[in-house]
């Protein structure tokens, strides 16, 4: 049965987050080395990482908008169904025999092969990102459950089960890629942590939203009876218009839309090209990549756990991004030095910048809007970070080739631009103390 708000422990919510963020993780230090084994090269691997915010862009707004309507719980099982079927499939790629299917040279996006496995792990990310609605839906379950006084650090909460799902990933990844398995270990060892978040879903996570559809005798379904089937507007009061037009007509969602839009372009920016930087530049391998990720995750941790926690009771939410921002903004430049000392500088910038921003800026989004439509706030946003995730990860990769390093130049432009933004935030801030 659903429950209070009030009454609902968060911790289901933080460590179903945690396992999706450790199922994901365990792949990372390696997904770059098994595209260029499959016959990719840098442009392919950014487009990859562009297929699950493309695919994201249909489903988030889908999933979020059902998240409304039928319940966060089901929508969260929906969703991590598909990155189970999702993990079988990128097993099955690593399986198969590297054929070549066909060969491109040009000057534009370079060499590369397209493989069967390489084709196999396009369609799991595109499966991933349709169902992939997981985040937008846990923040707005994290919103149903949270007030004025413990927003910010719930979901700085939310933010360091992520970190630390980042932490472990990299070092199991490490741990099981060394047997003789090599990558497949890693990869069902995702198939596996998936299924543990499918039942801590189904067994742990109570239903956020009390006052879904109940069963209407006088013109019973059997969808309403199981509770699948939302209210027609006519049986609802105060029925809330859920089209992204009215949505960016609430006050401030556009601006916050646009600084969520352009933080997932700075950062994707660094996603697509740093696993290429980090092995043709610097000459790492996954070991050390990993080990990058890790300590970033790490650093994240500390800024999202004691840091905010003692900054969230003195500086407003609007202040913490414009600090976060700014610091982000300075470790795209150090990378371009292309030095150890110099790059894991920037690591330690961007984690303690991120870790104190990230959870601020989400904690304004969850204030923002009618509560009724939070799950659709979420999932817009979400697609507007997607739709910024498909642009960069694309265009990343392929001026990689030209510009190299230089290219975490544009990275920190735009995370410049969010620090000049941010100050639009304070005011942001106090018109929805105002409201409240």
């Amino acid at each position: 049965m659903p429950t209070s708000s009030s009454k609902i422990s968060i911790f289901p919510v933080l460590l179903v987050n945690f396992i999706g963020m450790l199922g994901y993780s365990v792949i990372l230090p390696f997904l770059v080395f098994l595209v260029e084994d499959f016959g990719g090269n840098g442009f392919i691997y950014g487009l990859l990482g562009s297929i699950y915010p493309a695919f994201q862009l249909i489903g988030a707004p889908m999933l979020g908008k059902w998240s409304d309507q039928i319940g966060r719980r089901r929508v969260l099982l929906i969703s991590q169904g598909g990155t189970f079927l999702a993990w079988i499939l990128f097993v099955i790629a690593i399986s198969v025999p590297v054929k070549q299917l066909m060969g491109v040279e040009s000057q534009w996006v370079g060499t590369f092969t397209l493989s069967l496995p390489l084709i196999l792990l396009f369609v799991a990310r595109a499966l991933d990102g349709l169902t992939g609605g997981n985040v937008s839906v846990a923040n707005a379950y994290l919103s149903d459950v949270s007030d004025d006084q413990n927003r910010k650090a719930n979901f700085g909460k939310m933010a360091t089960s992520t970190s630390l799902g980042f932490i472990i990933g990299p070092a199991i990844a490490g741990f099981l890629g060394a047997t003789v398995y090599e990558e497949l270990l890693p990869v069902i060892a995702a198939a596996l942590i998936s299924l543990i978040a499918i039942y801590v879903i189904n067994r742990f996570l109570p239903e956020s939203r009390p006052e879904l559809v109940k069963a209407n005798l006088k013109s019973f379904t059997v969808k309403k009876l199981f509770q699948i089937e939302h209210k027609e507007c006519y049986q609802m009061e105060d029925c809330p218009d859920t089209g992204l037009k009215a949505v960016l007509r609430m006050p401030h969602i556009p601006t916050l839309f646009g600084v969520y839009f352009l933080n997932f372009l700075g950062f994707s920016f660094f996603y697509a090209c740093f696993p290429i930087f980090a092995s043709q530049v610097m000459e790492w391998n996954s070991v050390q990549l990993g080990l990058f990720f890790t300590i970033s995750s790490g650093i994240m941790v500390l800024a999202q756990g004691p840091i905010l926690s003692y900054l969230s009771a003195k500086v407003p939410d609007a202040s913490l991004v414009i600090v976060g921002s700014i610091l982000i903004s300075l470790n795209f430049f150090l990378l371009t030095f292309q030095t150890n000392t110099s790059v894991y500088a920037a690591n330690v910038l961007m984690a303690l910048g991120n870790g104190i921003m990230w959870p601020s800026f989400l904690s304004i989004l969850a204030k923002s809007g009618s509560p009724k439509v939070q799950g659709t706030i979420q999932g817009y946003a979400s697609s507007t970070g997607s739709l910024a995730s498909i642009f960069g990860l694309i265009l990343g990769g392929l001026l990689f080739n030209y510009v190299g390093a230089s290219i975490f130049i544009v990275s920190g432009v735009i995370l410049f631009l969010i620090f000049l933004i941010s100050f639009r935030l304070l005011q942001v801030e106090r018109d929805l103390k105002v409201s409240v």
